[in-house]
């Protein structure tokens, strides 16, 4: 798809006005450092802004470093992750800090563990200020609704459409203001429902069942057999969340 320079123009003058009287002040935009920027796009993964800014900041001032992280143990690591759900973003925020620094480039970044092509632009831009477009939920959504009358595109389309409307020199500016415009000014539209699908409720869930468990390890080992079904218990050591060590279950060392 081909825009012309006076419609990206106009939509980037839309972008810039808006964001310059809603910016959020958020304490991952005070640093370029790529340790801190890898942190923050990791927590952000499936979890909303204000649950993370305080766990960012608690889980920086305790490893302010990427090698204070890999020198860390896995147990500490996962006590600090209380409260954020999705435990494997720690273990994958601690294997990444064992190669010692973060990569600059998008092939390399996308060998770290919970890396994907979003997160490891994102790095790109945020920390490096290189001139990519990364493309997120919310960017996403913003093509979809401006250029494409709410229409569903190839992600194909979608990345061409993000690399032809991003001003150069800006990429970091850009990222935050439409960062900020899809999560505070962005329409939410419906959604379709399947009403033929029964919703299982939370308090029933594996992941409820898992973030109990690894509540409880956090306190202390759990002697087996104990109340918690085993076949979840199985789960978190499958995925070195937790380990099994003289008839008893524990965080990993």
């Amino acid at each position: 798809m081909r825009i012309t320079k006076s419609r990206i123009k106009k939509f980037r003058d839309y972008i810039f006005s808006w964001w310059e009287f809603n910016k959020r002040d958020l304490p991952w935009r005070h640093t370029h450092d790529p340790y801190k920027i890898l942190v923050s796009e990791i927590m952000l993964q499936q979890t909303q802004v204000p649950r993370v800014i305080a766990r960012y900041r608690a889980f920086i001032a305790r490893y302010p470093t990427v090698s204070d992280l890999a020198q860390a143990s896995t147990a500490d690591v996962l006590k600090i992750w209380k409260g954020m759900g999705y435990n494997r973003r720690a273990l994958y925020l601690k294997k990444a800090a064992a190669l010692g620094r973060i990569p600059k480039t998008e092939t390399e970044l996308m060998t770290l563990p919970g890396v994907g092509k979003y997160t490891a632009r994102a790095i790109l831009v945020f920390a490096y200020k290189q001139d990519v477009a990364a493309v997120d939920t919310n960017i996403r959504k913003i093509i979809t609704h401006f250029f494409f009358n709410d229409i569903q595109q190839k992600e194909s389309i979608i990345q061409e459409t993000a690399d032809e409307i991003l001003p150069k020199g800006k990429s970091w500016e850009w990222h935050q203001a439409l960062m900020d415009f899809g999560a505070l000014a962005l329409q939410s539209r419906a959604k379709s429902r399947d009403l033929s699908k029964k919703t299982i409720p939370f308090k029933q869930s594996n992941r409820f069942m898992r973030g109990k468990i690894m509540d409880s390890l956090r306190t202390g080992a759990i002697t087996e057999p104990s109340v918690f079904p085993a076949s979840v218990i199985d789960g978190l050591v499958k995925d070195g969340l937790a380990e099994r060590k003289s008839g008893k279950i524990q965080l990993p060392d």
